[in-house]
């Protein structure tokens, strides 16, 4: 069994609150709906130490240490893609709530460069490696199990087309194998601060909003098991993201210019066409074939 280094409360929490750092430098406002939604926050890693010293757990609100990992309470967090910094907001989300450590899953470049890989490492991120993912789709499996939760972006890759894409089904797989429930999370507006062709801009990240919908969860009851055809569940996986998304462009407090790079073609703006998006992304040859198991 290949040696896993224990994860490092102390580094996750240098970087999510390196993130809220930056989020209140350029005053980026973050706009949340379907809270309700997220799994209701629990005691801390500290509070049986409290409880024992007679003094009162710390709640989820204030500063201190993660989530306890209890098996039976993981969750799968599907998140959508169309920005290099969604992954940041959706861990500031949880990390907000009730302190949970989101797991990524990671591809093996990420984990073998210089100054990423370290980092990897230390925040406990599930890495795919460069052969067919099985290894990192059973570790996802048994983390879950564990009462981890598995961030997965099931778009495998970044939509430039800003609509949420054919998802993969590994998200569903995993949920289904480990019996936790999916938690949709659709994210709009990261993408105007960091995207494909589209670099950090200081001037377009300050006072920028950004929407957070929360999905209501796809419970284990409802999805199929890990033998059965996961293609219809991924498929109410992305048009429930899609609904966030819409929800998010709703009631976005920003008027987009007409031809606006950042909106979707259908909505009036300049981001490629669903058709032109996947002419785009077959030149740019086939996505990561994920966690898919043999």
């Amino acid at each position: 069994m290949k040696w896993r280094p224990e994860p490092s409360d102390r580094f996750y929490r240098f970087i999510v609150r390196t993130g809220l750092v930056l989020r209140w430098l350029f005053r980026i406002r973050v706009l949340i709906t379907g809270r309700e939604h997220l799994p209701q926050p629990g005691p801390l890693n500290d509070s049986r130490n409290a409880s024992a010293r007679g003094a009162p757990a710390r709640s989820p609100g204030r500063r201190g240490p993660s989530r306890p990992v209890v098996p039976g309470q993981g969750a799968v967090v599907a998140i959508t893609h169309f920005g290099y910094l969604d992954f940041a907001f959706a861990e500031m989300l949880l990390w907000c709530h009730n302190r949970a450590q989101l797991r990524f899953l990671l591809t093996q470049g990420a984990a073998d460069h210089w100054f990423a890989g370290p980092a990897v490492s230390a925040a406990g991120h599930v890495v795919v490696g460069y052969g067919s993912g099985a290894h990192a789709y059973d570790a996802a499996v048994a983390r879950l199990r564990e009462g981890e939760y598995i961030a997965v972006l099931p778009e495998a890759g970044v939509s430039r087309s800003f609509t949420v894409r054919e998802c993969k089904t590994g998200a569903v797989r995993m949920a289904a194998e480990a019996g936790v429930p999916i938690i949709p999370v659709s994210i709009w507006g990261a993408h105007r601060l960091m995207t494909r062709h589209h670099p950090f801009s200081p001037r377009r990240a300050w006072r920028a909003p950004v929407r957070i919908h929360v999905g209501e969860p796809i419970l284990p009851g409802s999805i199929p098991g890990p033998a059965d055809d996961a293609r219809p569940a991924t498929a109410r996986l992305a048009k429930t993201l899609q609904a966030g998304i819409d929800a998010g462009i709703a009631d976005f407090p920003l008027e987009p210019a007409p031809g606006a790079w950042w909106m979707p073609a259908g909505l009036g703006g300049g981001a490629p066409t669903e058709e032109e998006r996947r002419r785009l992304d077959e030149a740019d040859g086939p996505r990561r074939a994920g966690t898919r198991r043999r």
